[in-house]
């Protein structure tokens, strides 16, 4: 990261005065606002501000984070990571291995890429009664952070404490106050705080930053056409999201050629040229054609004639419609429920926020850009909980069509995450998710 050099790029005496003009500055207050929570699952904003991971997605390869290095036996059924010596919480607590195996515990009691989590000395052991070739690059996931769970007092800490580059200084009228950790163990952040605004409407957003009242703000993907037209500074990622449509194997679903109808009759084009504006990829596959180059090899085209095909004379009664997401997302809802319509089933829309639905359209992430470790998060997310062995192409290819013949995950569109910044914003950059690195920007200087 950026804030790891800037103090030994002090010592280059080449063109040392023009470097002191585009060098990033310390000091200020990064104002953020978002739709949504900024601790939600799996990308609140302020969660990798606070926490840290045993390791992270960096440049394209698993790195060390809170653990310096790891290594495997017994063909990646076990996996012993060493902990970074000398780190502490928020508080002042040392980070021991007992400490991070509490907290693992916490976050997955269950369903987990590891059968057991030991602490042995300096080191995180796991065991798994299956291959774990990819947990490395797992560990790095939001769902792993590692926070404080339990004190050194055997009792539970009163507010979010991890290790990251920023703490929580308070949280009032609905903004969420952080301070710089000056003891960061990956070096101090440019910014001394942050303020970020929660449960903002999107149109809000863009008005509070034109009139200079926030520096970051959220642009989902379909609006990425409208940031043209205002002229915004935006910042997009890779596809990094999946939008699919989950189905249930439940109750007249159970049979398979019912599934496959609901899949045939989808039209991908429409959401894709319509509701999303064309932005991202149709596609009808788990990972995107530039993570593995293989995506092409599934048919994103509609077929209604193969949907009344295979659902013949059968019948579901009525179908329920939800979804995991507002606006656009509503919208491709709809017309999946219009399609699928004009395939002879009877949709009907769930009401607004339901849990559990005969078919739920939702996003799954696609966090980091190694095939194996984003394709296991990805099944997993969609409720696959064994270990995925293969890490590379032709066995992934077998992998991902052995989920997708099942017909239980629908893929749609792989779409990009965006974000606009403020012109005081400087260095703003996303991470292999498409979350902003908000720890490495800085703020011009005020004069």
């Amino acid at each position: 990261m950026l804030r790891r050099f800037a103090i030994s790029f002090l010592v280059v005496s080449v063109g040392i005065c023009a470097w002191g003009r585009t060098r990033p500055h310390y000091g200020g207050t990064l104002r953020v606002e978002i739709a949504g929570d900024a601790w939600e699952r799996p990308d609140g904003i302020a969660r990798r501000l606070v926490y840290d991971g045993l390791t992270q997605i960096d440049g394209g390869a698993v790195r060390p984070a809170l653990a310096t290095s790891w290594d495997t036996d017994n063909n990646n059924h076990r996996w012993q990571f060493r902990l970074r010596p000398g780190v502490r919480f928020h508080d002042g607590t040392s980070l021991t291995s007992a400490v991070v195996v509490v907290s693992l515990l916490a976050s997955c009691s269950a369903d987990c890429p590891w059968t057991t989590v030991k602490a042995v000395g300096p080191l995180v052991v796991f065991t798994s009664d299956s291959p774990t070739p990819n947990l490395p690059a797992l560990l790095a996931g939001d769902q792993f952070l590692i926070a404080l769970t339990l004190g050194a007092d055997g009792k539970v800490p009163a507010g979010r404490i991890g290790t990251g580059p920023f703490q929580v200084a308070g949280f009032n009228n609905g903004v969420l106050a952080l301070a710089a950790n000056e003891n960061c163990w990956e070096g101090r952040a440019f910014v001394d705080a942050m303020e970020i605004r929660v449960h903002r409407p999107v149109r809000e957003q863009w008005l509070d930053l034109s009139v200079g009242r926030t520096d970051v703000v959220e642009v989902p993907a379909e609006l990425l056409r409208q940031t043209q037209q205002q002229r915004l500074s935006v910042v997009v990622s890779q596809p990094v999201k999946l939008l699919a449509l989950q189905v249930t194997d439940t109750g007249a679903l159970t049979n398979l050629k019912l599934r496959g109808a609901i899949a045939a009759a989808i039209d991908r084009s429409a959401i894709y040229n319509v509701i999303f504006q064309k932005q991202g990829e149709v596609t009808a596959s788990l990972l995107p054609q530039s993570m593995t180059g293989y995506s092409f090899l599934f048919s994103t085209d509609r077929d209604v004639n193969k949907a009344h095909e295979l659902r013949g004379g059968l019948t579901t009664g009525t179908l329920t419609m939800g979804t995991q997401g507002d606006g656009a997302m509503q919208l491709a809802a709809q017309r999946i429920g219009l399609n699928l319509r004009e395939a002879g089933f009877n949709v009907q829309m769930a009401s607004a926020g339901a849990q559990r639905a005969d078919l739920m359209l939702r996003e799954i992430p696609l966090a980091g850009d190694e095939p194996g470790a984003a394709l296991e998060q990805a099944m997993r997310s969609a409720g696959y909980t064994t270990p995925l062995t293969a890490k590379a192409a032709p066995e992934l290819l077998k992998a991902e069509q052995t989920v997708l013949d099942e017909k239980k995950v629908i893929p749609l569109l792989d779409l990009p995450r965006a974000y606009a910044k403020g012109a005081r914003v400087r260095d703003l950059r996303l991470s292999v998710d498409g979350m902003p690195d908000l720890a490495d920007a800085s703020l011009e200087a005020t004069q």
